[in-house]
């Protein structure tokens, strides 16, 4: 056995997290957790170990250089400076107009009064740059509306009383005032003033207070008030003289904005967005085009999203769950540069329009959530609104979002009513056809396992919320010494803990201007009394995954600060008792300091120091448990800080924590796991129970126990390659809807950044931006009050690229646009959905589904109908296909593996390496999930990666052949495993030792014995499942693939034995790149 053979013997052994630079295991250590990731060093090496020892040096200076390489050859610059300012129209003239004949009419110029009372009672004004207004000019209104129809309305301003009264019975729902064209040119002309602001650099967002409003007016035809369409026009003109390509319009007004919907229903370049009462078409504009099933025609199908509400009453967690579960998924494939908002205020509670109960504080979310699209370019345009102080309360609120306020605390979000999943499910169906993001969006709900929903009771409005809205002296406190950099491995210099990840990070925000913007707090040891809280016996019985001592916790404390006086042997065989865990003298002054700082950014926030903040502590927390410390970690310092801020408040404050670390908190878990008051959530590699920490702790079937039942949730992740659209994906559908429904007052962020692109350990794909986004998503949560605490991350220039991504977005700056997004991997998908069933019965906001309409579904024929690419958009992440290459079910809605290839999407599918032709066989051809847990787990197994997870090319029609392309990894942490080659050589021709078969063998490149793969007796995956030896090479095409990355890899280290085989198999050496 070679030393990584104890690395696993069988698949249920439970592993410690590798290190790729850590001398060879001594098998002869063994932890509670499982074999030890450091060994104990032997007194006396042999030369052979010596020289085997140097040869890893070399390799793992290598493998630093080629990850350098592949580092700078990512995208992790962000912009250097963000835009700042709110610009804000509003303009009294727009008040000069009101009905004749009617003096109840609610369009009314009371209307702006209201809101300017306000405005100036908090002082928003003075706090946004104003913007005049200017007159639309008669082109511009043609953008939309015909010349004869612009010239009609023109001619009003010389009609008298009778005919203009005349002219206004010929319309719908109208008035018109002498002044009624002037206004309401001067209202577009405002919008479009905001246009060139926000386009041309000089403001991050505004919002126009007008009126007129405009979302019901047509082409030629004027409709419910409205005399010219403001937010289409101003969408035409930015097209025009912006050259913007990409435009979403978000329609909140209770009324359906139908004159915009038929503005662009053929038109891909616009997405329109509407979320409106409709109560069967009983509500006004009666319209069957207000419907869920209207989606667009022609090259429009699919751009055109309604979400119906068929009841009153609907309040913040109906429309923040429609956010959720189908605006921002399908913002985020459409890839907006600008965002329009015809907001209307009518949604508000108190509206006798409307009749729903909308709070202030919900249209605050909704524009939080807006700001995080178009690298924070949004508009919003008033529309209607007839309640007086509700319009301008509403107003207020999503001028102080804009302005960078933090949301206020939803009074009772609760979970969407049934009528409110019913509406979102048939909008769901309708749209999947040409959402690849929500091909896989709603699954069946199984009756027995969760309770029916009851019938909601007769709707009662509840207590009017009065708002308040802090003052704070700084934003985003940072808290960081460094004197943390003095805990350090005394026998690995490369070790992947090492003080440079905080050194680093900090140099990085010095240098990018953010430690300026940034209130600095200074750190301070957590006392004993703080340590205790978690670090004690009596939060947790003694259970499996424990240490089987029963000593107290306090001892646990005492016997870390012991090893301040320990000597280097003592230190290393005190670390051995441990799970991957190295000690020196200064261990436990660090560990103490990194707790305690983040309690004192926990008292900061609390007292209104600052809004929010952030901690770069090392060593990092997660891990350790009550008793024992585990994965380079020692006292649990999210945990801590929890219960520091539930005793600083006086009684069990609502903390949710979200765990984004690559690795499963088992110890934060633990820690909470039977307290409700704590909502801990985890996303984490588990590949069913392999990585570390190893085991079924991190299983989505963990959920707590009582009373803590439901109050933990998992995501577990059964493989490598999660990216931006994966995490998103579980953030729309899980995370947020859970979090809006726990409604928390502080939200702390196990933030491990080893979930990154490059990181050696995590070996997935998140990027600096993917982080800003889930960063700005949880900032609507708890008042805005949120902190991160640094925990893993190894890679030095992905976690300071993400930690600054992070603190920016603390400090308000507009989340960085995001690249063309790939749809989510299937495996992310089958995790998240398997996370969602578990928790179904303790949260309802998880209870989407698809449910009969009263309307029939659209029919087969309109599901499998795919839009056609844009041309304004060629670099569009959405997938394109024609009807007969689709990949649904006629009727279903559901992602199938019928062809294994998808189309690949321009500017995305980047390969690197030679293009692979393989044989289109039935093996190929299986759906996903009819793999089993062990195909799954190995992927590759020696010949057949998950095709439905790769970067895949299509070219062509034929039924001979599928090609695709394959980006191998430059470096693993594994290439350590690799032995010499054998005295005798490689004989390629060499059967499988098992079978004799002499198809598809391949060699192990740790003991170099031959085994076939898995499409002829997958004796290659049982070789790897007893010996747990990690890379091998195939005889077929001279690839490696490692089992534990689940991934190729080429790298300078396997050239010697690539070349071998090569010359085996051709009797020439491998070509070499020049």
């Amino acid at each position: 056995m070679t030393s990584t053979g104890q690395d696993s013997t069988t698949n249920r052994q439970r592993r410690s997290r590798h290190n790729p630079h850590s001398p060879s295991h001594n098998s002869s250590v063994i932890s509670k957790r499982g074999v030890k990731k450091g060994a104990v060093p032997r007194s006396s090496p042999s030369l052979a170990e010596v020289k085997k020892k140097g040869r890893m040096k070399k390799l793992s200076q290598a493998a630093e250089q080629d990850l350098i390489m592949g580092l700078q050859e990512l995208d992790l610059n962000l912009e250097p400076k963000a835009l700042s300012g709110t610009g804000l129209v509003f303009e009294e003239q727009l008040n000069e107009f009101h009905c004749l004949w009617d003096d109840s009419f609610p369009e009314c110029p009371e209307r702006l009064h209201a809101i300017k009372e306000q405005l100036t009672q908090e002082g928003l004004l003075d706090r946004c740059i104003s913007f005049q207004a200017r007159s639309a000019k008669k082109e511009e209104l043609m953008l939309v509306h015909s010349l004869e129809y612009i010239d009609l309305m023109e001619t009003t301003q010389y009609m008298n009383e009778a005919e203009l009264r005349i002219l206004a019975k010929t319309y719908d729902s109208v008035y018109l005032h002498p002044n009624s064209y002037t206004c309401a040119c001067l209202a577009s002309g405002s919008v479009l003033r905001l246009v060139d602001a926000v386009l041309g650099a000089k403001v991050r967002n505004g919002m126009a207070v007008i009126r007129p409003p405009g979302h019901h007016a047509q082409h030629n035809l004027m409709d419910g008030y409205c005399m010219f369409n403001h937010v289409a026009v101003a969408a035409r003109y930015a097209q025009q003289k912006h050259d913007i390509q990409r435009v979403l319009i978000v329609d909140w007004d209770v009324h359906h904005g139908q004159g915009t919907q038929f503005t662009f229903d053929q038109d891909p370049s616009v997405l329109y967005f509407s979320i409106h009462r409709y109560e069967h078409g009983q509500f006004w504009p009666h319209l069957k085009a207000s419907n869920w099933s209207a989606t667009g025609f022609g090259r429009g199908q699919g751009y055109n999203i309604n979400v119906p509400w068929n009841q009153v009453g609907m309040r913040d967690a109906d429309y923040i769950a429609a956010f959720l579960r189908i605006l921002l998924p399908v913002a985020l494939e459409f890839q907006p540069q600008l965002v329009l908002v015809a907001a209307g205020y009518d949604a508000l509670q108190g509206d006798p329009k409307g009749k729903m109960a909308a709070t202030p504080a919900g249209f605050a979310q909704l524009t939080h959530m807006l700001m995080g699209l178009a690298g924070g370019k949004l508009i919003l345009s008033l529309e209607g609104g007839y309640n007086y102080r509700s319009l301008a309360e509403g107003v207020s609120a999503s001028l102080h979002t804009l302005l960078g306020d933090p949301c206020p605390m939803l009074e009772s979000p609760g979970a969407p009513c049934l009528s409110a999943r019913t509406s979102i499910s048939c909008t769901l169906v309708a749209l999947k056809p040409f959402w690849e993001v929500l091909m896989q969006s709603a699954e069946t709900l199984e009756e027995d396992c969760v309770e029916k929903d009851k019938e909601e009771g007769p709707w009662e409005p509840p207590v009017p919320q009065i708002m308040a809205w802090p003052m704070l002296c700084a934003r985003t406190g940072l808290v960081y010494d460094r004197r943390m950099m003095n805990h350090y491995n005394l026998w690995d210099n490369h070790h992947p803990e090492m003080p440079q990840r905080i050194s680093r990070i900090m140099c990085h925000l010095e240098g990018l201007g953010l430690t300026e913007r940034c209130l600095t707090l200074p750190a301070r040891p957590a006392t004993d009394a703080e340590l205790l809280t978690c670090h004690r016996w009596g939060w947790n019985h003694l259970t499996a995954h424990q240490c089987s001592s029963h000593a107290s916790s306090a001892e646990y404390i005492a016997r870390l600060r012991a090893t301040e006086n320990m000597k280097t042997r003592e230190l290393h065989r005190e670390g051995a008792n441990f799970d991957s865990i190295y000690i020196c003298p200064s261990t436990f002054t660090c560990a103490q300091l990194a707790t305690g700082a983040v309690c004192r950014l926990v008292e900061a926030v609390l007292a209104g120091e600052v809004l929010n903040g952030t901690a770069v502590v090392r060593p990092p927390g997660h891990h350790a448990e009550w008793d024992a410390a585990c994965g380079f970690c020692f006292f649990n310092s999210v945990a801590v800080a929890a219960r520091h801020a539930q005793a600083i408040s006086g009684h069990a404050l609502r903390i949710l924590i979200v765990d984004w670390d690559i690795h499963h908190g088992n110890g934060t878990q633990h820690i909470f796991e039977d307290d409700p008051s704590v909502l801990y959530m985890s996303l984490h590699r588990y590949d069913h129970g392999t990585f570390f920490p190893m085991g079924n702790e991190g299983a989505s079937s963990q959920i707590g126990q009582a009373p803590g039942v439901g109050f933990t949730v998992n995501v577990a992740w059964n493989g490598p390659r999660m990216g931006d659209p994966d995490y998103l994906a579980a953030w729309h559908r899980l995370v947020l809807p859970i979090a809006y429904e726990f409604n928390p007052e502080l939200v702390l962020v196990s933030a491990g950044f080893d979930a990154a692109q490059g990181d050696p350990l995590g070996g997935c794909q998140v990027s600096p931006e993917g982080y800003a986004h889930l960063t700005h998503l949880l900032m609507g949560l708890a008042n805005g009050r949120i902190i991160l605490i640094l925990e893993g991350g190894y890679n030095l220039t992905s976690i300071s690229e993400s930690m600054a991504a992070c603190t920016r977005t603390l400090l308000g700056d507009p989340p960085p646009l995001l690249g063309p997004l790939r749809p989510p991997l299937s495996g992310a998908l089958a995790s998240i959905s398997e996370t969602v069933h578990v928790h179904r019965r303790y949260w309802r906001s998880l209870r989407i589904r698809k449910v009969e309409d009263k309307e029939e579904e659209p029919s087969n024929s309109e599901l499998v109908t795919k839009k056609e690419p844009q041309p304004a958009n060629p670099g569009s992440a959405k997938g394109m296909a024609r009807p007969e290459e689709n990949i649904l079910e006629a009727g279903m809605g559901k992602a199938t593996s019928a062809s294994p290839v998808e189309e690949s999407i321009p500017g995305q599918a980047k390969s690197e390496i030679a293009t692979v032709e393989l044989a289109k066989d039935k093996s190929l051809e299986k759906a996903p999930d009819s793999q089993t847990p062990e195909e799954k787990l190995l992927g590759e197994a020696a010949g057949g990666q998950d095709l439905d997870d790769s970067k895949l090319m299509g070219f062509g029609d034929t039924d001979e052949a599928t090609f695709y392309a394959v980006t191998p990894l430059p470096w693993c942490p594994h290439l350590t495993a690799v032995c010499p080659i054998p005295a005798a050589g490689l004989d390629v021709t060499q059967p499988c030792q098992d079978c004799g078969s002499l198809q598809e063998n391949w060699v192990c490149l740790s003991c170099y014995q031959v085994c076939c793969g898995r499409y002829i007796n997958a004796h290659m995956i049982q070789h790897h499942e007893d010996l747990g030896h990690p890379l091998v090479l195939s005889f077929v095409d001279l690839s490696t693939w490692c089992y534990h990355c689940q991934a190729y890899v080429h790298h300078q280290a396997l050239l010697d034995v690539k070349n071998l085989a090569h010359q085996n198999k051709f009797g020439e050496d491998m070509p070499r790149p020049h």
